[in-house]
């Protein structure tokens, strides 16, 4: 099975959850020159929602939130893979890692639906150097 693995770092921050509120935080960062890779959005109660933001560059980010006044947590270690979407793709993958004993402590997939996948899973930074041998 194929597949193409990276690292990248990723970053935490918390608006408010009402309407709009994620659209002006993409939006400026787009403005300021921010690729994201990867962007995750949850409740973490009635009104606050945490974003997880996984920067191409995460020089560029960490300066557009200063500018932004936008308080960041981070950078964590993750890693990012991408591949053809084939039965047991992913189960392959965490094989490895379970054989090089590398905890995922969360992860989130996705397809294309036209034969690819994306997916994120979260290392602890003192296991990633680990993650990406095995990989």
């Amino acid at each position: 099975m194929a597949f193409k693995i990276r690292r990248a770092d990723y970053f935490y921050t918390a608006i408010q959850n009402q309407p709009g509120e994620g659209h002006k935080l993409l939006s400026e960062l787009a403005n300021l020159g921010v690729n994201l890779l990867a962007f995750t959005e949850v409740p973490v109660g009635p009104t606050r929602t945490q974003l997880t933001l996984f920067p191409e560059d995460a020089g560029k980010l960490t300066s557009a939130a200063k500018k932004a006044g936008m308080q960041l947590d981070g950078p964590h270690p993750a890693l990012l893979v991408s591949g053809d979407d084939e039965l047991g793709a992913l189960a392959e993958i965490r094989e490895k890692l379970y054989e090089a004993n590398v905890n995922i402590f969360a992860s989130t997939g996705v397809t294309d639906g036209a034969g690819s996948y994306g997916y994120v899973m979260y290392v602890k930074e003192n296991e990633i150097d680990r993650a990406m041998k095995a990989l």
